[in-house]
């Protein structure tokens, strides 16, 4: 059995005090989250939970949040998509060292989601990458929680979608995997 570190946010409906949230959440199962209620209206709950997978873990963090708080919905499940910030501090590095490190490697360095001053990355892919050609060791725990954190939130984000996207996505997909 592992011990999983992971955020969920969420958006809650104005009004709800701080205390309130604290006691559903505390009674609902929730008491190894840590609760960051920095923004109105926006709740961001840091758990590690032992189980003996990251699924298990995610999903039984999400049923307790749900129970807690159905009026709550889901934004993100994390980590996934990640800064250098985040990186440096995930990869125990330092942030320039990231940057010779994607300098030196950019034709096989994960892409970016998001190319610009501020880039972004799928966690998954760049633990990955360090384990094949950094030959660093990763932590396992975290590499799966970043695998199950994007599959979750792709899926998340494509039931978003009305019918005809998501055939055109599906179409789409179809088309770039027989390219490759």
């Amino acid at each position: 059995m592992g011990e999983y570190e992971f955020t969920l946010r969420y958006l809650l409906p104005t009004g709800l005090p701080a205390e309130v949230l604290e006691q559903r959440l505390f009674e609902g199962g929730c008491a190894d989250a840590l609760l960051g209620l920095g923004q109105k209206g926006r709740l961001t709950l840091a758990f590690t939970r032992p189980a003996p997978t990251a699924k298990a873990a995610v999903i039984s963090a999400l049923r307790d949040v749900v129970a807690s708080l159905p009026e709550g919905r889901l934004v993100e499940v994390g980590p996934d998509w990640v800064g250098m910030k985040e990186l440096a501090f995930l990869l125990k590095c330092s942030h320039e060292y990231l940057v010779s490190l994607i300098g030196d490697n950019v034709a096989t360095f994960p892409l970016p989601l998001h190319a610009g001053k501020a880039g972004l990355w799928h966690l998954a892919e760049v633990l990955g990458w360090f384990a094949e050609h950094q030959g660093k060791a990763v932590d396992e725990c975290l590499r799966e929680v970043a695998i199950f954190n994007r599959t979750f939130n792709v899926a998340k984000d494509f039931r978003l979608l009305d019918t005809a996207q998501r055939q055109q996505m599906v179409l789409l997909a179809g088309v770039a995997s027989a390219e490759e």
